[in-house]
């Protein structure tokens, strides 16, 4: 206890040292903060956001560019496909429908007609159709052209945006080009690339035939196919297509000239099939013989492996072993050129065929026939 009573002054004197200590501090607080708010106005001042968006009457032209009213201007028409394909479901065993794909489309009429590729509706048992403003309708394929994967689509629906389809021929190499469709799947509707014309009537072979589009660097990509080019004016001058897409290789996009798709199309709507003039004739080259483990060996022309017995071919006098060098004044040194070649001609025309057998060349005066539907 005495201990206790020794220590109890020095106890007394430290605690009334730090309840001292603790006013002098929030005095000190107290000061500063008055201090402070005794600031002339706008210095030390809390920062208060940033400045409102700039209020704009109309678009400069720096950003009203050709390529923004082109989109404006065909956007609305360019359409979501959604093809739709039976399978069956593994539990119950029941035939169900299932998306397959989605591709992209043109209106091109007031009707309701709608320009895409064939492959975006290959195999379909039911088309969905995407528009611009929302909504969502059935569409019904009116028909196909495989050879240059073009089909043409209708729905039935009002008030619907039409594109304008220009003139692919005056095209130049250079100008402004600007790919609209869907890449990747709706999701990605309505999206714009921009580019230029790359090259003009290029060649290339896809399968037995032989295509003359239009190159350009605007990216297209899966989804895209069936969409529209358009130029700097607003109007379409390709259906967008084949795409190469190969490792380090980009920018190289494929769209068929609209020039080329107009009357294919009619011939859709009318017919539901293109009318083309043939030989009746099966042919081979290097290449595709090649396919099918054969060798061979031509400088010039095509082989006839077959003959229709009911074909123009034949009732003018060819025969299987023959080799076609020229069709209408043209060299056929492909099965390609010899397709390129009759799908120029009219059915009913007479053509002059040039033929090598027994290594002798006759002239054949053959007229073309329609082709049968189905080949």
């Amino acid at each position: 206890m005495n201990w206790f009573r020794r220590l109890t002054p020095y106890i007394t004197v430290s605690l009334v040292s730090m309840i001292i200590g603790a006013m002098l501090v929030v005095g000190c607080a107290g000061n500063i903060s008055s201090d402070k708010a005794k600031k002339p106005d706008g210095v030390g001042s809390p920062f208060n956001g940033l400045q409102p968006p700039t209020a704009q009457a109309q678009v400069s032209e720096a950003r009203n560019t050709p390529i923004v009213r082109a989109a404006q201007t065909v956007g609305p028409a360019v359409v979501g496909i959604t093809n739709k394909g039976i399978a069956r479901d593994f539990f119950s065993n029941r035939k169900v429908l299932i998306e397959q794909g989605t591709g992209s489309g043109v209106i091109f009429d007031a009707q309701g007609y709608i320009a895409t590729n064939y492959h975006v509706v290959e195999n379909a048992q039911e088309i969905s159709v995407s528009l611009s403003d929302g909504r969502t309708v059935d569409g019904k394929v009116i028909g196909v052209d495989p050879a240059t994967d073009l089909a043409v689509v209708k729905v039935n629906a009002e008030n619907l945006p039409v594109a304008v389809l220009g003139d692919s021929d005056s095209l130049m190499v250079g100008e402004p080009a600007i790919a609209i469709g869907n890449p990747l799947g709706l999701e990605f509707k309505g999206s714009v690339t921009a580019g230029v014309i790359s090259a003009l009537n290029r060649s290339l072979d896809i399968g037995e035939r032989r295509f003359k589009l239009i190159q350009t660097d605007a990216a297209i990509n899966p989804g895209n196919s069936g969409g529209a080019l358009v130029n700097a004016d607003g109007v379409v001058i390709g259906i967008n297509s084949a795409k190469i897409a190969l490792s380090g290789v980009e920018g190289i996009g494929f769209a068929i000239p609209i020039n080329s798709a107009r009357p294919i199309l009619q011939s859709l709507i009318d017919k539901g099939r293109v009318v083309r003039a043939y030989l009746g004739v099966g042919a081979l080259d290097q290449a595709s013989a090649a396919k099918y483990g054969y060798e061979l060996k031509l400088e010039k022309g095509v082989y006839l492996a077959k003959v229709s017995s009911s074909g123009p071919a034949y009732k003018a006098g060819m025969r299987e072993g023959d080799i076609i060098l020229k069709v209408a004044g043209a060299e056929t040194n492909s099965v390609a050129e010899l397709r390129a070649v009759l799908d120029s001609q009219q059915v009913g025309s007479h053509v002059e065929v040039v033929i090598q057998r027994n290594g002798k060349n006759q002239t054949l005066n053959v007229p073309l026939e329609e082709m049968p539907a189905g080949q």
